[in-house]
């Protein structure tokens, strides 16, 4: 009886799924560096072009590797179909662009990357999208912006920097009430640990760049959903506007995919480890991780998410103190990606959300003391020793 990739656990998907192996029956899947395909006949190009044969054109229309990264994530997704960019953020802005037109409304969490807020706040509005900013976990004030044009609801949860949560399923229920689209950022959560498909959501978008990467060594994103919603709202954008992911980055986020699930367990459990190393630190005024009892949205957390990921936030009370604590790592990087191998911390005040106004960032909490700390995989103990010292310099 034929396997049915459906039923396998994610460890298996994320190893067997979207697998397309040549004719030579190789054990590492092949990199099709190529920009365009031959046909066998005219007769056969214009029939790839009617859509009536199956076949690839062009590889700003598509590729076999970029196609096997985005089978392999859709399957561990849960999606009928996946099309990946060539960053998060053109996954972002596809998402966007493709839900919405002049005259339309969105709704959105005000926690956000930096470059999600400015796509909202700046870029929608030169095309006659207006965006009503909302506290995110408090769902009756999504209810309460609902205007008769409002196509679009827009959430990072958890968000950037300070792990707020949304609640999916709840802002998911009001959308249906007015038939808008819901998109949810899921980067922080990973499909490991989140499913915002299955409570609701439309599309759900990723910066491949993160944890499925992990290595730090590529760009990508991705976009999922139902294939009726992809076809229509993002198949003739993809074409024209030309957001393609190279084969080359989709290969290595393909391989990526096979150590996501070892990779984001190990990270998560060292990440609770030093979350509460900070939290009981003097210097901390506040500590913010998913997976701690006094985290503001630990009900939220509980009903939609089944690990805490590898995140941590931390108030060192002013911008002096923060720069002292970074300045004192020894082993842990000053860097502002997230979801590396390799730990790093972050002023985000200055690098991530510094195009944000003052504010903007005390809106959603963001004072100038607070560090982010992405969880790598090294040593506990090694980890838990630099922050210790950081921390007492502070």
């Amino acid at each position: 009886m034929a396997e049915n990739p459906n039923d396998w656990e994610p460890a298996t998907r994320l190893i067997r799924g979207g697998l397309a192996r040549s004719g030579h029956g190789e054990m590492a899947e092949p990199i099709y560096l190529t920009q365009g395909f031959a046909y066998d006949s005219a007769e056969s190009a214009d029939a790839r072009f009617s859509g009536s044969e199956p076949g690839f054109i062009y590889a700003r229309y598509g590729n076999p590797t970029v196609q096997m990264f985005e089978d392999r994530l859709a399957l561990l997704e849960g999606a009928q179909a996946c099309k990946a960019t060539a960053s998060g953020m053109a996954a972002v802005h596809l998402a966007i662009s493709g839900l919405v037109r002049a005259g339309d409304h969105i709704v959105s969490s005000k926690a956000l990357f930096g470059s999600c807020r400015w796509i909202l706040n700046t870029w929608a509005p030169r095309f006659g999208v207006e965006t009503t900013l909302v506290n995110g976990p408090d769902a009756e004030a999504w209810r309460a912006a609902v205007r008769p044009n409002t196509k679009l609801f827009f959430l990072e949860t958890p968000a950037n920097p300070l792990l707020e949560v949304c609640d999916i399923a709840a802002i998911c229920a009001i959308a249906g009430e007015i038939g808008a689209k819901v998109v949810v950022d899921n980067v922080f959560a990973t499909p490991l640990f989140q499913a915002p498909l299955k409570l609701g959501a439309d599309l759900v978008v990723y910066s491949a760049t993160k944890h499925i990467d992990g290595q730090g060594r590529v760009l990508g994103g991705a976009l999922l959903g139902d294939q009726a919603l992809i076809d229509e709202s993002f198949k003739d954008m993809m074409r024209h506007t030309g957001p393609a992911l190279s084969p080359f980055n989709a290969w290595v986020l393909f391989k990526g995919l096979e150590t996501l699930d070892l990779r984001v367990h190990r990270q998560t459990q060292t990440a609770g480890v030093l979350a509460d190393l900070i939290a009981d630190h003097a210097k901390v005024l506040a500590c913010r991780y998913p997976g701690r009892a006094d985290h503001p949205q630990k009900a939220i957390i509980d009903r939609q998410m089944t690990g805490a990921g590898t995140v941590v936030a931390f108030d060192l009370g002013s911008r002096e103190a923060a720069f002292r604590f970074l300045d004192a790592l020894e082993l842990i990087d000053i860097s502002n990606n997230l979801g590396d191998a390799k730990s790093m911390a972050t002023h985000p005040t200055t690098t991530t959300h510094r195009s944000m106004t003052e504010e903007q960032r005390l809106e959603i909490g963001l004072t100038a003391g607070w560090v982010r700390l992405s969880v790598g995989l090294e040593g506990a103990t090694d980890l838990a020793r630099d922050l210790s010292r950081a921390l007492d310099a502070a």
